[in-house]
């Protein structure tokens, strides 16, 4: 990355900059480039039949529970209602 490749970031992103703030941006990108191939060069262990790149669920199975609430109950909680919705002041 060079100074040229800031200034067509900083037109495409229609922001002004000084000299010193291309610099500095300059500076920036090049660590979070450098970060960036760290990143890339960590092994991670490979699943036997899984290909790489490809993520497994860790997540638990959404699974359907009884709600403790039910539209009377919140009805009969709530102050004010009309025809089976809940009244609230008007906002203007």
């Amino acid at each position: 990355m060079n100074i040229k490749d800031v200034e067509n970031l900083a037109e495409l992103a229609k922001i002004d900059l000084n000299e010193d703030e291309k610099e500095q941006i300059l500076k920036d990108m090049e660590g979070i480039l450098g970060y960036v191939k760290i990143i890339e060069s960590v092994e991670t262990p490979t699943i036997v039949g899984v290909p790489t790149g490809v993520g497994i669920n860790v997540w638990r199975e959404d699974e359907v529970k009884p709600s403790i609430f039910s539209k009377d109950l919140i009805l009969k909680q709530f102050p004010d209602s009309q025809d089976g919705f809940l009244k609230v002041k008007k906002i203007l």
